[in-house]
């Protein structure tokens, strides 16, 4: 039983130190106006510190804002992190116009919303399985403008 209990901490410890890929976000912006929603882009930056391309399983995101989900989704299978470089990601964010309307107190005269912004990007590590690298910002979002509808 002893030998058991090595060869589990000894595999453990193995685990615990196979470098992960790192990622930020470094940019949340407006993107699109829709008929029925307004798009922002999320920009992410995600090193990758294997020699091997390594797929990308799915990214999940949820806006919030006033503590409250405006917006939530999931990106299934959206394609892979290049070998041993830093791989920009695009994650679009579909806010609904009735929402926005709704957070009209929060927009003042400003003419943005205060938000956070969490992303679980979940990575296919070799040896590992499934990884999910949890990444979280807040800032303002700028609404469009009647100039950018038209």
């Amino acid at each position: 039983m002893d030998l058991l209990d090595k060869a589990k901490t000894f595999l453990a410890e193995k685990i615990a130190n196979v470098p992960k890929p790192e990622a930020t976000i470094t940019d949340v912006d407006f993107n699109s106006v829709h008929r029925d929603s307004v798009e922002y882009d999320a920009k992410v930056s995600v090193k990758n510190p294997y020699g091997a391309p390594l797929p990308i399983c799915e990214i999940s995101y949820s806006l919030k804002s006033s503590s409250r989900v405006i917006a939530s989704g999931t990106i299934p299978d959206p394609g892979s992190l290049k070998a041993s470089d830093t791989t920009m990601l695009n994650v679009p964010v579909k806010v609904s116009h009735s929402i926005l309307v709704s957070l009209a107190r929060d927009i003042g005269a400003d003419w943005d919303i205060d938000y956070e912004l969490e992303i679980g990007l979940t990575i296919d590590l070799p040896v590992v399985g499934n990884f999910t690298i949890p990444l979280s910002t807040k800032g303002e979002i700028k609404l469009p403008k009647l100039s950018d509808l038209i």
